[in-house]
């Protein structure tokens, strides 16, 4: 099961509380006090792990309660440790606070950790408390409550390219026919209810991950359709690829389909818009006649106006994919060449 976005209580384990004990001893007051300090209480961890896509776990573990520290005892013994628990989460995971949705940390790397709810320090016994005033003192420390979080973890996918356009143009027949991963494909809306990832081979050497992303439509950002779900995924990706249909049986303009989505992105996060994007038009396998050329030559001329890589090809029949999974990798070899280049100046 794919589970995004959930809110988990956390509790770190409350520490020992310490100990008041009296040693036998000739000549020392009372024995002498020999109370240990009590345990720390176990801490609440979170580790990033690659083998993970799913926050699934957590939606049915939403309580986690680590475990206390024991109590200090007599011989100057400290109390046991807490255990503490490591959770492990996606790559891609983004740790918020619930109350003031503050992002605590980012999981982009694997085997990242982050304390996530610290356990409380266990309390003095009586031995810490002696002073030559007070030889043989009778008071300890109570141990210190574990840290309480309330916390959503939002996962967001680390794919080099989103696919992104409306319901059924195509993309989830474009990542089962380019990679190894096998979405359902059906026609009618929302087909895709979320994100597949798929490991495209351009040759020997080189590869890509491509994310089929659920279709947008207008006002997601709002929240229509499968609006957040959906739009908080782009924010990772290094490029789009905007899918668009032209067949003709297609009632919509492809000019309005792309600015459509393009206004979803933008309104979503402005940032979007800037990202670096193929325009491909598919289905053109279904383009039988002459005047049925008209949206295919309409977005071929829209593409060339604004200088949009542009790209027609059938998904289902495999026509010009090679074609794509080129234009992709070039752009992508680009865009790192970019990046390494910026983190050079800096």
């Amino acid at each position: 099961m794919f589970v995004d976005q959930v809110k988990v209580f956390l509790k770190a384990g409350k520490g020992g509380n310490g100990c008041i004990s009296f040693r036998r001893e000739k000549y020392v007051p009372k024995g002498g006090p020999d109370g240990g300090r009590g345990g720390d209480g176990g801490s609440i961890f979170l580790i990033s792990d690659p083998n993970l896509n799913t926050l699934s776990y957590f939606r049915f573990h939403p309580h986690i309660k680590a475990e206390k520290g024991g109590h200090g005892e007599g011989n100057n013994r400290t109390g046991k440790k807490g255990e503490d628990i490591y959770l492990k989460v996606p790559i891609g995971t983004v740790v918020k606070d619930a109350k003031t949705n503050e992002t605590l940390f980012d999981f982009t790397l694997p085997n990242q950790i982050f304390l996530a709810a610290k356990g409380g320090k266990g309390g003095r016994g009586n031995a810490s408390f002696v002073s030559p005033t007070n030889r043989a003192p009778r008071k300890f420390e109570p141990g210190k409550p574990g840290e309480e979080r309330i916390l959503i973890l939002e996962l967001k996918l680390i794919a080099d390219v989103g696919l992104i356009g409306f319901p059924n143009v195509g993309k989830s027949t474009l990542v089962s026919k380019i990679s190894s991963a096998r979405p359902l494909i059906a026609d009618y809306p929302f087909t895709t209810l979320h994100p597949h990832l798929g490991v495209v081979d351009v040759d020997e050497e080189n590869s890509f991950v491509v994310a089929d992303l659920p279709g947008l439509i207008e006002d997601a950002h709002k929240g229509k359709g499968l609006g957040i779900k959906f739009l908080k995924h782009v924010e990772r990706t290094k490029m789009l690829v905007h899918i668009i249909d032209i067949s003709p049986y297609i009632e919509r303009d492809p000019i309005e389909d792309y600015h459509i989505i393009m206004n979803e992105l933008k309104s979503f996060n402005p940032i979007l818009i800037n990202r670096p994007q193929i325009l491909v038009a598919n289905k053109i396998d279904l383009i039988k006649e002459e005047k049925d050329k008209y949206k295919l030559n309409k977005l071929n001329a829209f593409a060339k106006e604004k200088n949009i890589p542009f790209i027609a090809i059938s998904a289902l029949k495999g026509i010009e994919l090679k074609k794509l999974i080129k234009e992709i990798h070039s752009m992508l070899l680009f865009i790192n060449k970019e990046n390494l280049s910026q983190e050079v100046k800096a």
